[in-house]
């Protein structure tokens, strides 16, 4: 396996994570978005851990490493997950990945700007930043793992003040990141799962955006676990910050179910 580091501009970084190529198979893709409050990247539990589980499903995968200086906010960091998403197919042939099969997962706040690149991938902003095709950062589905979504009622007040650079914001500033209202037939599908027991970023978030799905006619799949805690990564000894308490109740068997989830698109 070949690992590459690099800059997209002074402050979006992409560690790359390249499995050695063989003759009959072309790979599909993931970019990895760690979570961390928009206060840190927290990829120790959810960038290289997540991005080496992947590469035995016939993914190479891509971990980034967004703005989280409160100086820029929103939708800087939709655009660095947009230029993230356009050197993965602008490489696509050089690392033998197939360009239509390129995926996005994100974790807790990571989640949040993992939903918001599949439903605002067509925000002009973007545009304006990224000079790409149309559509060529859209994710074929996203995977939103215990996410932030709302601003509202069950709002990560800590996730949305960073994001939005400001400790109080107001109502259409907060609606404005609130992933549930902005799911339009346009949205790539999701893959999303969450614990019933997290007290840090409350069930609802992934209730609230499987809701918007299924009205908005847009394919889902929801898994929420009755006893899943916050930030359980892979649900495992390594990456669950509980101490692997996750590993006997089924939470370890999320990301192979999300990949037979994918084949179904």
């Amino acid at each position: 396996m070949k690992f590459e580091s690099v800059w997209l501009d002074e402050d979006t970084r992409l560690d790359c994570y390249l499995a050695d190529s063989v003759d009959w198979y072309t790979r599909k893709a993931i970019l990895v978005i760690p979570g961390g409050g928009y206060e840190v990247v927290s990829a120790q539990i959810e960038g290289e851990p997540i991005a080496l589980a992947f590469i035995p499903y016939g993914f190479n995968a891509f971990v980034l490493h967004y703005s989280v200086d409160r100086t820029h906010p929103y939708p800087y960091q939709l655009i660095q997950a947009s230029k993230a998403m356009k050197y993965i197919r602008d490489h696509a042939e050089e690392y033998k990945m197939d360009s239509e099969q390129v995926y996005a997962v994100g974790f807790s706040a990571g989640g949040h700007l993992c939903t918001t690149l599949g439903l605002q991938w067509n925000k002009q902003e973007v545009y304006d930043a990224v000079p790409m095709p149309y559509g060529y950062n859209k994710p074929k589905g996203i995977l939103p793992i215990y996410p932030v979504v709302s601003a509202g009622e069950y709002a990560h007040e800590g996730s949305v003040m960073n994001l939005l650079c400001n400790t109080n914001p107001t109502k259409e500033q907060r609606d404005s990141v609130s992933m549930e209202l902005h799911v339009t037939s346009d949205a790539s599908p999701a893959y999303i799962v969450h614990g019933a027991s997290d007290e840090c970023v409350p069930v609802e978030n992934s209730l609230l955006l499987a809701g918007a799905y299924s009205k908005a006619g847009v394919p889902f799949e929801l898994h929420i676990y009755p006893k899943g805690k916050h930030a359980f990564g892979l649900g495992n000894e390594t990456t669950d910050w509980e101490g692997g308490i996750h590993t006997q109740e089924g939470i370890c068997d999320w990301l192979a179910n999300a990949v037979i989830w994918m084949k179904t698109l």
